[in-house]
């Protein structure tokens, strides 16, 4: 009796996720949890509580360290660790992680895998790379509009330091799997600790002190054929900003986490933005979640045409 029950609330669980969904869509989150999700009491079966009410499809997940098939386990999604081949999937030392309700296609491998790595997904007979990235965070200026520096100052700072160097080493990588997304989407996430040029354009003058400024290192993805899924769906920086990280206390919001994307077959219907400061609680489908992270996640609903 009792697993009669149990299968069948399973069952109206799958039911009822597959009915919030259209036709032909899935669902990315892209997340850096902080940490393995660790650093507050129960992180962890927070960040699936979480995982679990916004109910993506496949996750790109930053800063894994060794909490990712834990949380993969508790959803009953599979989960591929962005490190060498035998790499046990529980070393607190990996970064980048995917998670995935689909089938795993073949590895997407590269020389970086801290930085980034991926996997194919096999959706609706679809194969699809997906890839999880991490770029370092120096420079970094809270404001960086209040350095006194001219935009073009402002580029050559932004090329100043690790951010750069790590782009440098796996753009070809970028380069070679967006030049294949006529057959093979692409669909790239994760945490690039940068503010983007679509942020601080004409519009947006007046609060970045009149100053507009073409990041690097968004724009070099945009000039590869990227589409950032938010800016696009949500084109109103001053009025959806899209905020994923800010500390409580300092005057430091930006958006910084992303997801990414280049192919004829898909077209991005919908994409969200949370934050939520470490600690504090984010309400999802009327639950209060203690949030484990000091960054907020984006969420981006595909349909594959």
């Amino acid at each position: 009796m009792r697993f009669t029950l149990f299968f069948l609330t399973l069952t109206l669980f799958f039911l009822n996720c597959e009915a919030q969904k259209q036709p032909g869509t899935f669902k990315v989150m892209a997340w850096n949890i902080l940490h393995g999700a660790n650093d507050c009491e129960d992180g962890k079966a927070h960040a699936i509580q979480i995982i679990r009410e916004i109910n993506p499809d496949v996750i790109l997940m930053v800063e894994t360290y060794g909490s990712g098939k834990e949380i993969a386990d508790s959803l009953g999604y599979n989960f591929h660790l962005i490190a060498p081949e035998g790499t046990a999937l529980d070393d607190k030392s990996v970064n980048l992680s995917i998670i995935s309700r689909y089938p795993f296609g073949e590895r997407v491998d590269t020389k970086f895998p801290f930085y980034l790595g991926g996997r194919e997904v096999i959706i609706q007979n679809q194969k699809i790379r997906f890839f999880s990235n991490w770029f370092h965070y120096l420079p970094w200026e809270n404001e960086p509009e209040k350095l006194g520096k001219t935009t073009e100052e402002l580029l050559v700072w932004e090329k100043s330091g690790a951010k750069y160097e790590m782009i440098q080493k796996v753009l070809p990588y970028i380069k070679k799997y967006a030049a294949e997304t006529d057959s093979i989407p692409m669909i790239l996430g994760g945490d690039l600790n940068t503010p983007s040029h679509l942020d601080w354009g004409k519009n947006t003058k007046k609060i970045h002190n009149n100053l507009v400024v073409p990041w690097y290192s968004t724009k070099v993805l945009e000039e590869i054929g990227l589409v950032d899924t938010y800016r696009t769906l949500n084109p109103n920086a001053m009025t959806h900003p899209g905020i994923t990280w800010h500390t409580k206390g300092e005057n430091d919001d930006h958006r910084i986490d992303y997801i990414f994307f280049k192919s004829p077959k898909l077209k991005a219907i919908k994409s969200e933005s949370y934050k939520v400061f470490f600690n504090d609680t984010i309400k999802l489908n009327s639950k209060e979640i203690l949030y484990p992270s000091d960054h907020g996640f984006v969420v981006t609903t595909f349909k594959i045409r």
